[in-house]
């Protein structure tokens, strides 16, 4: 895993670049809407600086929507979950979660940032949880996060 930033080192410059983020995507495909995701989106939450958007589109409209997501740059996530209400691409310097509205997906994504945004405890647990694993293999990490957010969701 990564360097881990403090909160205070990186949120403030990661909320604009949401903003940047947001309004190209909506450029792209008016009728999505627009999340900021991930642990820059948790106040206090330590980070490896990196910026995670949801995108929200209609059903219908995923498939299209990731065509025009990959013309303009973005690349797939292969290593990941997949489903045919979940695409994962990325930027040079932000993720897109690419999901159906509707669908399980958009409500774990929300539910799991907004019970941590409204429970600062479940945040410093979340941080423990990436310190204890900042030297440990992404398998290892992403497991234990995994676990995470299935007790959160619960």
């Amino acid at each position: 895993m990564p360097t881990l930033h403090e909160a205070a080192d990186y949120q403030p410059l990661l909320r604009q670049k949401f903003e940047q983020v947001r309004h190209r995507l909506l450029a792209r495909w008016p009728t999505a809407r627009i999340e900021h995701i991930g642990a820059s989106s948790l106040p206090g939450a330590v980070s490896k600086g990196d910026l995670d958007v949801l995108m929200l589109v209609a059903p219908k409209d995923l498939e299209a929507v990731r065509m025009v997501l990959v013309d303009d740059g973005y690349t797939e996530k292969t290593d990941t979950l997949r489903t045919s209400m979940l695409c994962m691409l990325e930027a040079h310097d932000h993720a897109v979660q690419l999901v159906a509205a509707g669908s399980r997906h958009e409500r774990d994504f929300l539910t799991f940032r907004d019970r941590l945004r409204a429970d600062p405890h479940r945040v410093a647990e979340y941080n423990a949880l990436k310190r204890q694993h900042a030297g440990a293999s992404d398998a290892d990490y992403r497991a234990a996060k995994a676990a995470f957010i299935q007790l959160v969701l619960r």
